[in-house]
């Protein structure tokens, strides 16, 4: 191959250059959702493991109470239900956001926001109870997997509703531009994943608790 074909560029005197002169543009935020992708695989690799956890030490109770005789299933279903109906609601802030409009995405950001800080009030509700009635994560290996993977959820949706809030500012003050627009699509997959998370604690700590 001859050096023309090899150098696509000349300098100013006619010389080969063997790189671009200038780097090229990438588009304004081209990359945040592929690093949000990248984080969001980093937090299913901690979860995986807290899930490990509670498999292998799920069942040792130390002599204490188990998953029959410390669950509420009614009330475990119904916080599943505010976390499973909040996704919609966010859902339908991401398509009025889409269509541009602003009041509409700011309501139903409120109803998503006010969804996820009732199934953290549910949640500290419950582990509240747990450690009133002696219940602690100190109490068995059962318990501290327990409350080390469902309070890392609850963490995790903590800052989902601080993020939702900080977001619904960010909206009503500067509409919804394209910057607002990728922040509002990476808190949507961050939001879908909690869920998807929350789905296999409620299948595998919960239900499959009870059954055992």
């Amino acid at each position: 191959m001859s050096t023309s074909a090899i150098a696509a560029h000349l300098d100013d005197q006619g010389r080969p250059l063997f790189h671009l002169p200038e780097e090229p543009h990438h588009p304004d935020g081209a990359s945040t959702p592929l690093g949000f992708w990248i984080y969001l695989m980093s937090d299913c690799l901690i979860f995986a493991m807290l899930f490990a956890a509670f498999g292998v030490l799920g069942g040792a109770y130390a002599a204490g109470p188990g998953p029959k005789d410390l669950f509420d299933m009614p009330l475990v279903a119904l916080n599943t239900a505010f976390l499973l109906i909040s996704s919609i609601t966010y859902g339908f802030a991401m398509l009025a956001a889409h269509e541009g409009r602003q009041t509409s995405t700011l309501t139903w950001l409120g109803v998503t926001g006010l969804l996820g800080v009732a199934f953290l009030g549910v949640e500290l509700y419950e582990f509240s109870h747990l450690i009133h009635e002696g219940a602690g994560p100190q109490r068995s290996a059962f318990l501290s997997a327990f409350f080390t993977l469902v309070g890392t959820h609850g963490l995790h949706v903590t800052f989902g509703v601080i993020w939702l809030v900080t977001l619904m500012a960010q909206v009503a003050q500067r509409g919804l531009d394209g910057r607002n627009l990728r922040r509002l699509t990476c808190l949507s997959m961050f939001w879908h994943f909690l869920d998807v998370i929350w789905i296999g604690v409620f299948t595998t700590v919960y239900l499959l608790g009870v059954l055992r």
